[in-house]
């Protein structure tokens, strides 16, 4: 656990607000995209481009394509502005993405499950966009679109208690 999670003061942006977050996001770019099934970045592309409207941009210097689809070494070199930066970095390189995403003109940076970086959080505000920290698109898309059965967390079980002929 890193300094800036071990005191989190910061305060992310409410339920509803991260509902609005998402209603009014048409294009995200996943910074630290992935082409091994394993991560979570390659998960939260394929849910994303499944099951949502978004356009999804990939940003990765290190890889040309995934699944087919283009990979831009960063966000200065995206076809267009990206509404959102989700963020799949380690906690020492998130200064350096919000750089690049306020010098594209993003309005929110989302970081990932695990990620949280107090000052990167209130510089971004400072600099007028939304932020949310330790919290996963697909999670909160699923959550807020009836859909969290198609992620695998709606079991149909109620209770702890297992039934029987499972």
């Amino acid at each position: 656990m890193s300094a800036d999670t071990a005191q989190r003061t910061w305060q992310g942006p409410s339920a509803a607000r991260r509902r609005e977050i998402l209603l009014g996001t048409r294009t995200i770019a996943i910074v630290g995209a992935s082409a091994n099934p394993a991560r979570a970045s390659y998960f939260v592309n394929r849910y994303l481009t499944s099951t949502s409207d978004y356009t999804v941009w990939l940003v990765n210097p290190t890889i040309d394509e995934i699944d087919g689809t283009p990979v831009y070494p960063s966000l200065s070199e995206l076809p267009g502005v990206p509404d959102m930066v989700d963020v799949f970095r380690r906690h020492d390189d998130l200064p350096s993405v919000l750089d690049d995403t306020l010098a594209v003109g993003a309005s929110t940076l989302w970081l990932q499950l695990g990620l949280w970086h107090e000052d990167v959080a209130r510089r971004a505000e400072e600099a007028g966009l939304s932020v949310v920290m330790d919290r996963c698109v697909k999670i909160e898309h699923a959550r807020f679109h009836g859909g969290l059965h198609l992620a695998g967390f709606d079991t149909g079980v109620i209770d702890s208690r297992r039934r029987s002929g499972l």
